[in-house]
């Protein structure tokens, strides 16, 4: 029999069962690829992260080994896995910078340690590419929006930092509290365009200090907060001036399904470039145990 030590966190917040929970086996070293996507079912979790230690010299120069898992399938890259394995692995350490080799490439988070304050972790992602912008009438015809919800104020647009997010900016907090959308018509429509997932984003917030609320619905559910489209949302507020070059804002999410998350984004401009995307929060544990195959 096996035996895999497995950690459950959750991300983007300083209090237990809030936030996105993660699970992360810290030894995955002899599972096969059916076996982590089997278990990332077993856990139901918006993400699994496995780690695969290497030799300390390869680790030092390319980062720690991770592949990250939904229930459905490997990731390239995602935000709240990155942040919360970096956190598993740092543990008591007390160390600056964890480097994440994923399979987009390496992946620093840097710590920012306060006497008295929950240890606060920032990733840099990769820098942005900005994909296609799309017309408001047809984001409404194939998510069943109603177009007078969209902000035509901002554009609808396709953006990677590692994963692509298409950000549709909705006018009223009140529209976004209540969205529904086609998600397979939604899902069609993004194999087409070169978008992965719809990312809904609203200037009205509920808490004053946040600059964005947002909500991310797919295959899963809803997530609770999504990291990776925090950065696509970073690059694509620092572009078209919703917030200041290097400016570190809040975007609020999760709230809708009491999973209050808090994602602190920056992104910095020069000469009309974009690029420096970081993309922070908290981390707290709340389970750890043992999976034996």
């Amino acid at each position: 029999m096996r035996r895999f030590t497995i950690v459950q966190v959750d991300v983007f917040t300083k209090n237990r069962l809030e936030g996105n929970a993660l699970a992360v086996v810290s030894n995955a070293t002899g599972l096969s690829d059916e076996e982590m996507q089997a278990l990332a079912k077993e856990t139901n979790l918006s993400e699994t992260t496995f780690v695969i230690p290497r030799d300390s010299a390869t680790e030092k120069a390319r980062g720690v080994r991770v592949r990250i898992y939904t229930v459905a399938e490997e990731l390239p890259f995602a935000g709240h896995p990155t942040l919360g394995t970096a956190f598993v692995l740092r543990g008591t350490s007390g160390v600056r910078e964890i480097v994440l080799d994923l399979n987009v490439g390496s992946v620093p988070v840097r710590y920012e340690d306060a006497p008295g304050q929950a240890s606060f972790g920032e990733m840099r992602q990769r820098d942005p590419e900005f994909g296609a912008k799309h017309d408001a009438e047809t984001i409404a015809r194939v998510t069943g929006l109603a177009l007078k919800d969209i902000d035509t104020g901002a554009p609808i647009e396709s953006v990677s930092t590692g994963l692509s997010y298409t950000i549709v900016p909705i006018k009223t907090l009140a529209a976004l509290q209540n969205l529904r959308i086609d998600l397979h018509k939604s899902s069609e429509y993004l194999q087409k365009s070169g978008g992965k997932f719809f990312y809904f984003v609203s200037r009205e917030t509920v808490n004053p200090a946040a600059r964005l609320h947002s909500r991310m619905l797919f295959y899963n559910g809803e997530d609770p907060a999504t990291g990776s489209a925090g950065g696509c949302t970073a690059a694509w507020m620092a572009a078209h001036g919703i917030a200041a070059p290097n400016e570190r804002v809040l975007i609020e999410q999760g709230l809708e399904m009491k999973r209050p998350s808090e994602i602190f984004v920056r992104a910095n401009r020069d000469a009309g470039v974009v690029n420096n995307v970081r993309v922070g929060g908290n981390c707290v544990e709340v389970m750890r145990g043992e999976i034996t195959l």
